[in-house]
């Protein structure tokens, strides 16, 4: 198929706006967790804090995250219709399934927090809220340089 029609413009263009979206959730549902687990402590505005925090993390999650996520698979699937050449997809489409899984885990977090079942410290939300990161620098390298499809650097 053609891949410089205008359908497959806005097709990716809405593909890479909804990932931005997607990722930019995932960056942020962690340091809500944070500040869940320090409403907490002694001395916290538990009392104040926990609801606001609870309805920001559920609209967060199920008003903007998990839309983004299915626009963003859904249109990825569409995209591959388009075509596509070397190994660089798999792969990518493996990183994808990794932010899809960690996506359900914070939903679960999300869940327990929200129920007062905070089974984790902010250390480990700390060192959560990085996990995102790789995926996503691995998933845009692999969109924008496509190995295998290229020749190697330096074209020889």
């Amino acid at each position: 198929m053609r891949h410089g029609g205008a359908m497959y413009f806005w097709l990716k263009f809405f593909h890479i706006a909804a990932m931005a979206i997607w990722f930019t959730a995932l960056f942020f549902l962690p340091r809500l967790f944070i500040a869940s687990v320090h409403a907490d402590r002694p001395g916290g505005r538990g009392e104040d804090e926990k609801p606001r925090l609870n309805a920001i993390g559920k609209t967060l999650y199920f008003g903007v995250m998990t839309p983004a996520a299915v626009i963003t698979v859904v249109l990825g699937i569409v995209l591959i219709a388009y075509g596509f050449q070397g190994p660089w997809l798999p792969a990518k489409l493996a990183l994808v399934a990794l932010a899809v899984m960690l996506h359900l885990y914070f939903g679960q977090l999300l869940v327990d927090l929200s129920h007062g079942h905070t089974r984790h410290t902010s250390a480990f939300y700390r060192v959560l809220n990085w996990l995102p990161l790789p995926l996503f620098l691995g998933i845009v390298a692999l969109a924008a340089a496509k190995p295998g499809a290229l020749p190697p650097l330096g074209g020889v």
